[in-house]
């Protein structure tokens, strides 16, 4: 039977960590590693920027409001035509730049044309009324007259008769005359007497004359000025079928052709204004304690990205946005929900800058320094 060789235990021998420190069992510790001064120092820098950047951001943020619910707003005149008919001719095509009195739709205006001649028919009418309603008054005038000569004539005879009559009465008691020429002189003064009266009869009713043919005249003006009302009213009507820009812009949205039969107020394009353009940004009321009109304006649009625009405030609306609405919001009835509100702010340019127009619809980033 082999015996087994029993070999000693191997004492820890510290010879080969002659600096390291040992344990109280004796296993020996590793030495601590030195840390790079120089990652240090980088993260120290970037914590100093990273303070730095948020310090100049809330700064930033203190002294500024921003939102993005913001468009470009314009001028959109609706070219609608005020009377009816069959388009002749469109003379414009859509995104054509047009200017203020441009013609941009003619209708058929053979109709109208009629109603003027009409009217203009009407008119001399009435223009001939009033020279023949003169004319009675001239008439009616010189009858006055007459009967005044004649009422004059009578007068005259008249006192003439009377003396003959005191003449002949003083001769006939003498007997010197016989009684038929006195009779004869009675009847010639009671004859020159009613023809006076007959005179005087007759200026009356020829003043009555004139007074009838001077109410002629003002009805016959009368008529006349409402057939030149008529007149003036076709004329314009006439003007209508000739549908003109009411102002510079570019033609939007075309749907009429020729041929077709338009009626009163039927949209047939629209002229978006090019002569000046804002924006309307619609901020949240906790954004409204410091801002003021006249505040600077920095304003992104989408459509162009590296560029920016100034502008200013020009106005805050009196209401917020949701009381222009269709149905605007009733919190007196059913659960209420705080929302925060809207208001619009009207923003102008400072400059227009043609090689970047704004047109619009497009959305802006708009920010307000309100310190």
């Amino acid at each position: 039977m082999a015996q087994t060789e029993i070999t000693p235990a191997v004492q820890n021998d510290p010879a080969p960590y002659p600096n390291a420190t040992t344990t109280d069992t004796g296993v020996p510790m590793e030495e601590p590693k030195r840390r790079n001064p120089l990652i240090m120092i980088v993260l120290a820098l970037i914590l100093l920027g990273g303070a730095y950047y948020g310090w100049t951001r809330y700064q930033y943020a203190k002294a500024h409001e921003s939102t993005d619910d913001a468009q470009v707003e314009g001028d959109v005149y609706p070219i609608l035509p005020r009377v009816g008919g069959p388009v002749l001719e469109v003379k414009v095509e859509d995104n054509q730049p047009v200017k203020k009195g441009d013609v941009l739709v003619t209708l058929d205006a053979a109709d109208y044309q009629q109603r003027v001649n009409a009217a203009e028919a009407a008119l001399a009418a009435a223009q001939a009324q009033v020279a023949a309603a003169r004319a009675g008054v001239a008439t009616a005038s010189a009858n006055v007259r007459s009967a005044q000569t004649s009422i004059g004539v009578s007068e005259a005879n008249q006192a003439k008769l009377q003396k003959d009559l005191k003449r002949s009465t003083f001769l006939r008691k003498q007997d010197i005359i016989p009684q038929s020429e006195y009779d004869a002189v009675q009847a010639n003064l009671r004859a020159t007497s009613a023809q006076r009266a007959t005179a005087s009869e007759q200026v009356g009713v020829a003043r009555q004359q004139v007074a009838a043919a001077q109410q002629q005249i003002a009805v016959a003006q009368a008529v006349v000025k409402q057939r030149q009302a008529d007149l003036d009213n076709a004329k314009l009507q006439l003007s209508y079928t000739t549908i003109v820009a009411p102002g510079n812009g570019v033609v939007s949205k075309k749907n009429v052709q020729p041929g077709q039969v338009v009626a009163p107020g039927q949209q047939l394009m629209g002229l978006v204004a090019s002569e000046k353009t804002w924006v309307i940004a619609n901020f949240k009321e906790t954004q409204l304690e410091d801002m003021k009109v006249g505040q600077p304006v920095k304003l992104e649009v989408d459509a162009y990205p590296h560029e920016d625009f100034q502008g200013h405030i020009a106005s805050l609306s009196a209401a917020t946005g949701a009381r222009f609405a269709l149905l605007p919001p009733d919190n007196a009835s059913g659960n209420f929900v705080k929302v925060t509100q809207r208001i619009p702010v009207k923003i102008e340019l400072d400059k227009i800058d043609p090689e970047h127009p704004l047109r619009a619809g497009m959305s802006v980033n708009a920010t307000v320094q309100v310190k």
